[in-house]
């Protein structure tokens, strides 16, 4: 059919094969593909006739599945290439929902529902109590002296439960405060801001604790009763999980519960428990216990193993044994073990009731996957806030070399990671808590973020403690960061160790739950469903495809055949967002049929994958933030900064996995010519040293800038106070950092002569240099700076019995000098 050469040409074929594949187009499509590329090339009629057979095949569900769907199913089956799913590892996959992170194993994101996900404000009735009772309680005490009292002090206990605190997230029908999860965590970062014990103590009894666990689960005769004593913190409450022998795998717990009857024929639990590691555990009143439900005589009708279950135990109840505790790392916040010896409660004390015996598991996954979400960012982002405006300001006011050290290019690329990460870490904790305040459970965007805030605080923690050299280990009143420091490793290990949340949790689960067709597939050879596997696996299929042509297009395109869902600068971010979601997907699918159900002890490549999902969200959190708050031209450079970092992160995550992707036949290609040409071809790269002195520079000058990226903590104006002395000293530098220039310059001229800094003073204004004011602006700084560079000394007595601390040099004579190289 000669007609046909002018229309369907081998450039033209060649122009729709890529199209096709890149589109993603329907089996039918293909066929007509495959029948006008045979009319191309002149096919005999025997590659008709085979073409003709396969395709009545591939195109009738019933052929199809009967020659090929079914002997699939028996040889998945046989080779095993889908992992195998315990019941403890399903329960945490249906933990939650999917959301965003669902797109990102597609291949093909959709922007638009990203970028319309909720992004909160905070109402002002919530500001009001931010401004009141938060700064009040943080004004109620410095975490010095929380940390000498090794407590609280007894005024701040009573004033957490006099103001609710302890009910923060409790309905106001059970006398709570009603707060959305984004209420919640705009305490917490305020309180992070002024002591770890403060959220130790408030985030426990906001998150994992009876109150969540009841207002989820609970009995309508459980919650009338306990959330109002729990509100007003008439209970102390605390969750007992981990065991000596069960940490991270939690469903290995040995704690027991047996069912029996008492001698009024009522059902009781006999409990015998070793807990550890349970926060408020010595002090709490009411105990939240997981534990394996037996039932010898099926009195509950469930069987003899009914599994694992939560209940509520008081705390007085005989056979508890309380009163011993932990030492975290010196941080005094109340961590201890808890144990039982045969605890009798009536049957009546299981969260929910009998109904909900055996559920504990599916109870804590769910209840984990929000907490996980909200608390650790908070926390996390408090304490990112605090050490980029603790860090900005001594790197301003201290001196060396006759320069404030924050102009030194070694000083400033430690800077910059704490504002570009800071403005990130604000984005995602907001995006998320957006999520779970309209209803989604996001467990694979929870573990995301449990393991990735708590992994940027410590490296911002780092960074602070670099700078401030030894004003940042000489502990005392003055110390802003010691004990955060030295608390950093807590948050690390709790709610899932942040090695297996980042090996099995992020990835490891994420690909079963968050992809759009293994889930189904996996049941559906459960259930041995042919028809379902059928449609399960052919559009699996049909989605490889289209990632292997997406990812090739996009990397050599350099993600530009993307569409971006805006234009201006941000447009590159989001075609690089798909170019990268269009590889992971792509190799995640050949991950899981190359490795089948070994995969998941794969983990050093899983940990790979696992950074790639969770930068690609981090960085859409970015974008939406600075979308969502009017696209400020001033907050650019930490949106390319941070942009930049998440991608070189990426970068990074793929090469490890090019590198190590050992699978039959396609591992050689992968580690050689294609990692190659992916670190010819990168995705991304470091941020530049002059966007980097951009964000340095910000970060140090008063104003809205340095504002917008620490908003929401604890800044106290009083000089006594250690970050009010600091800032200060900040603002008073600043202002009189010109009129050190014109004394500089003056100098330099030979127009004054070359003396003592504070003759040098004298003697620029004595020459008209310098103005009165401008002569005491400037040895308000000095003596300003001087204050804020001191650190704290203790005689030898004080400091073995935990004295009052004495100030080197003594307060007279720091009065009496003001010492500065200029």
């Amino acid at each position: 059919m000669p007609f046909i050469q002018p229309v369907f040409s081998i450039p033209s074929l060649i122009f729709l094969l890529l199209l096709f594949g890149y589109l993603g187009v329907p089996l039918w499509m293909w066929s007509l593909y495959i029948a006008a590329t045979l009319l191309v090339i002149n096919a005999p009629i025997w590659g008709w006739s085979i073409f003709g057979v396969v395709a009545v095949i591939l195109n009738v569900p019933w052929f199809r599945r009967t020659l090929i769907t079914i002997p699939i199913m028996g040889g998945i089956q046989s080779l095993k290439l889908l992992p195998n799913i315990s019941e403890t590892e399903r329960a945490a996959i249906e933990a939650g929902t999917v959301w965003v992170d669902g797109e990102f194993f597609s291949g093909a994101p959709n922007f638009k529902r990203m970028r319309s996900e909720p992004y909160p404000q905070l109402p002002p009735e919530i500001q009001t109590f931010l401004e009141g009772p938060v700064e009040q309680v943080c004004r109620m005490a410095t975490d010095w002296e929380i940390q000498r009292r090794k407590d609280l002090p007894p005024a701040v206990w009573s004033y957490l439960k006099e103001e609710r605190f302890f009910g923060l997230m409790i309905p106001k029908e059970y006398g709570g405060l009603g707060f959305s999860n984004l209420a919640y965590s705009a305490v917490m970062v305020k309180l992070a801001s002024r002591s770890f014990i403060h959220t130790a103590t408030v985030g426990v009894t906001n998150s994992l604790g009876p109150a969540k666990l009841l207002l989820n689960y609970g009995t309508q005769a459980q919650k009338d009763y306990y959330l109002p004593r729990l509100a007003r913190g008439e209970e102390i409450p605390c969750f007992a999980l981990t065991e000596p022998t069960a940490g991270s795998d939690a469903a290995s717990i040995t704690s027991q519960g047996v069912v029996f009857q008492d001698e009024h024929g009522k059902l009781c639990l006999r409990l015998t428990f070793r807990k550890r590691y349970i926060t408020l555990g010595t002090i709490a009143t009411l105990i939240g216990l997981a534990f394996k439900l037996r039932d010898p005589d099926n009195l509950l009708g469930k069987g003899e193993d009914v599994g694992i279950t939560c209940a509520l135990i008081p705390a007085n109840t005989p056979g508890v044994v309380l009163g011993r505790r932990h030492d975290p790392m010196g941080v005094p916040f109340y961590n201890s073990p808890i144990e039982g010896r045969d605890v009798i409660v009536p049957i009546d004390q299981i969260i929910g009731g009998v109904e909900q015996a055996g559920q504990g598991w599916r109870m804590l996954m769910q209840t984990l996957a929000a907490g996980r979400g909200i608390s650790f960012p908070a926390t996390c982002t408090g304490i990112a806030k605090l050490v980029t405006r603790v860090t900005s300001a001594h790197a301003t006011v201290r001196r060396q070399f006759g320069l404030s050290i924050g102009r030194f290019e070694g000083v400033e690329e430690p800077l910059a990671r704490l504002g570009g990460l800071t403005y990130l870490m604000d984005a995602a904790r907001i995006y998320t808590c957006g999520a779970v305040d309209k209803g989604e459970k996001p467990s694979v965007v929870s573990a995301i973020a449990k393991y990735q805030f708590t992994e940027l605080s410590r490296k911002l923690i780092n960074d602070g403690m670099d700078v401030l050299g030894g004003s940042g280990i000489c502990r005392g009143p003055r110390n802003l960061l010691a004990s955060i420091y030295i608390a950093t490793p807590i948050p690390i290990t709790v709610e899932g160790s942040n090695i297996l949340t980042r090996t099995m949790m992020i990835f490891g689960q994420g690909a079963i739950r968050c992809h759009p067709y293994i889930y189904q597939e996996v049941q559906t050879l459960n259930r041995e469903d042919a028809i379902a596997f059928d449609h399960a696996l052919w559009h699996h299929i049909a989605l490889i495809v289209r990632n292997g042509f997406r990812a090739g297009l996009l990397n050599v395109s350099r993600g530009y055949l993307a569409p971006a869902p805006v234009s201006g600068l941000t447009a590159q971010f989001y075609r690089k967002l798909a170019w990268a979601s269009t590889t992971f997907a792509f190799m995640t699918d050949l991950a899981l049929i190359g490795f089948g159900g070994t995969l998941k002890r794969r983990e050093k490549l899983t940990g790979r994958f696992a950074d790639v999902l969770s930068w690609m969200y981090l960085g859409m959190a970015t974008l939406r933030r600075f979308e969502a708050e009017g696209q400020n031209p001033e907050d650019l450079p930490a949106v390319r900064w941070a942009m930049q970092y998440a991608f070189a992160q990426i970068q990074q995550g793929f090469e490890g996995i090019f590198a190590n992707f050992s699978i039959p036949v396609l591992g050689p290609l992968f580690r050689g010519p294609v990692l190659a040409w992916w670190r010819f071809n990168s995705i991304g790269a470091l941020p530049s040293d002059e966007l980097g002195s951009n964000i340095a520079q910000q970060l140090q000058i008063p104003g809205a800038i340095r504002d917008r990226l620490t908003p929401g903590i604890y800044v106290p104006d009083h000089p006594n106070e250690a970050l009010g002395r600091l800032e200060q000293a900040f603002r008073l530098s600043s202002q009189a950092e010109a009129i050190f220039k014109t004394i500089k310059t003056a100098s330099r001229d030979g127009k004054l002569p070359q003396m003592k800094p504070q003759q040098l003073i004298d003697a620029a204004l004595t020459a008209g240099v310098i103005t009165e004011d401008d002569a005491a602006l400037l040895r308000e700084a000095e003596s300003a700076r001087n204050d804020a560079i001191q650190v704290d000394s203790f005689t030898l007595e004080e400091y073995q019995h935990g004295g009052q601390l004495t100030l080197w040099p003594p307060k007279d004579k720091l009065e009496s000098r003001v010492e500065t190289t200029l």
